[in-house]
């Protein structure tokens, strides 16, 4: 098991796992069109192949978490993964973090909130209009439900305790 941060040298591979994972090269959140494979993050691999990423995007001082995959499940890909990603942001002196999901993702929705995430707001219709930019979205998840909503979730960052 390898988990390191993103490299160049990971771009093209990252690129494809992207486009197999989301269906496309972008990501959809808050209205806002994202091309991860260009963004920072983490990889984890074993027997050098990808196993789970998570990438995001730095503005001001908030960290945008854009996707997070683990393609073995149960394995703790996407717990280690996220805890990098909370010890990023806490080094880039970020205060919070946030994500976006779809409405229809209770399995990944109760996992953000076991690390601490709380729902912070829902942007109704988002979905439908993102569909716009990126038609490859289904309009059916999780268990039939219709994907039409993004729920916003946040974490508060600590900063270290000798820095406080």
């Amino acid at each position: 098991m390898a988990r390191s941060e993103i490299q160049s040298s990971d771009r093209e591979e990252l690129s494809a796992f992207i486009k197999q994972h989301w269906h496309s090269p972008v990501v959809m959140s808050r209205g806002r069109s994202y091309y991860p494979h260009t963004e920072a993050g983490f990889i984890e691999r074993r027997d050098d192949q990808i196993v789970g990423v998570l990438t995001y995007h730095i503005e001001d001082d908030e960290m945008e978490i854009l996707t997070l995959n683990a393609t073995l499940e149960g394995k703790g890909i996407g717990s280690a993964l996220m805890l990098a990603a909370i010890e990023k942001a806490r080094d880039l002196g970020c205060h919070k973090i946030l994500l976006t999901t779809t409405n229809d993702r209770l399995k990944p929705i109760g996992f953000y909130q076991r690390v601490g995430f709380r729902m912070t707001g829902i942007n109704l219709g988002v979905v439908d209009e993102a569909r716009k930019i990126k038609p490859q979205i289904p309009e059916f998840g999780e268990r039939g439900v219709r994907i039409q909503d993004e729920i916003v979730m946040e974490l508060r960052i600590k900063p270290y305790l000798d820095e406080a």
